[in-house]
């Protein structure tokens, strides 16, 4: 184990699938000599060389329609976009083309590849850098989506992305860039697609972190445990397709209680397809609705007081929480 930041980590792992698959090469802006906008292929350039570490025009749709038609030559392209929001101008070739291939030639051809790119506010880099579209991606069969919220998952998420034969949609957060985690240096360490983590047992209420929001989620079960005796078990999906349902439900058949944090907005959100799917399959085990916890249902700001108060934090976790317990809410420890 070593400990290392979140960047490094997913660049420890893209330096890794390159040494083991020559078919992996990176492609995308200002990746090679810059590093990338967070740096996350850093020195990679002068490893591997820039036939296997391509920068790109700023065209997203034509980066990932040259990373689609590789990839179904045998290739193994992975395409860093600079933020998520940029990649609704590539929406043609990842959902028309990347997620339907395989369905269109009847599993005939695969198109094994990786798309990038950050998300999240916390920056102050206003509404076209700073949204989280998780929500969409996960709409789309076909697609496989990754949101690892540690070291270590970025990681080995990262490398189960790029040794996967479907397209995958990896997003990272920007915040978490400088995290420090501890990470296997096992160059065969890899983390499977469809397994939750439980980051913190507990006996009374599940909280379900999305991205970041997982660690927001523990912050706030340390404080209700403190406060008000409620000991909170939290889950990190680690990956939204496939989804680890049935830790999730298991979870919730103890607790009898469930609070779902994002950092989306509230409408059609991650959170809304959660608790849609917890109360159709876990409905007898609950004492209460599916409480949800999402972003404000505006445009990111700019502004840093406006931008703090337009995504969650622990103090709306623990207000959602106690709001599942009514009458028998728990007094506080004071």
């Amino acid at each position: 184990m070593a400990e290392m930041r979140y960047r490094e980590a997913l660049n420890q792992a893209l330096a890794e699938e390159l040494e083991r698959d020559p078919n992996v090469y990176l492609m995308g802006q200002d990746i090679s000599v810059f590093g990338g906008a967070f740096k996350v292929t850093e020195g990679l350039m002068d490893r591997f060389g820039e036939k296997r570490i391509r920068d790109t025009p700023i065209s997203e749709n034509t980066i990932v329609g040259l990373g689609v038609g590789s990839a179904m030559t045998g290739l193994r392209p992975v395409i860093e976009l600079m933020t998520i929001n940029f990649s609704l101008l590539a929406l043609d070739q990842i959902i028309n083309h990347a997620a339907h291939v395989r369905y269109m030639f009847g599993g005939q051809v695969s198109v094994p590849m990786v798309v990038r790119m950050p998300q999240g506010a916390g920056h102050q880099l206003g509404p076209t850098h700073s949204h989280s579209f998780e929500a969409l991606y996960l709409h789309v069969p076909g697609l496989l989506v990754a949101v690892p919220s540690t070291a270590a998952d970025a990681k080995g998420l990262l490398k189960t992305a790029i040794r996967d034969d479907n397209p995958v949609i990896f997003i990272e957060h920007e915040t978490l860039y400088g995290q420090r985690g501890e990470v296997p240096d096992d160059p065969d360490f890899t983390v499977p697609f469809g397994l939750a983590a439980i980051r913190r047992e507990g006996t009374d209420v599940t909280l379900i972190g999305i991205s970041r929001m997982a660690q927001t989620a523990e912050r706030a079960a340390e404080q209700l445990s403190a406060d008000h005796g409620i000991e909170a078990e939290v889950i990190d999906p680690r990956t939204l397709r496939p989804l680890d349902l049935d830790t999730i439900l298991e979870s919730v058949a103890k607790t009898n209680r469930c609070v779902i944090v994002e950092e989306g907005w509230p409408h059609g959100g991650v959170g809304a397809n959660l608790a849609a799917l917890i109360q159709e399959q876990g409905f007898d085990d609950l004492d209460a609705p599916v409480g949800r916890v999402t972003g404000v249902d505006a445009p990111m700001p700019y502004a840093k007081n406006l931008e703090q108060i337009s995504f969650p934090h622990e103090q709306q976790v623990i207000d959602a929480t106690l709001a599942l317990f009514g009458d028998r809410k728990r007094a506080s420890r004071g």
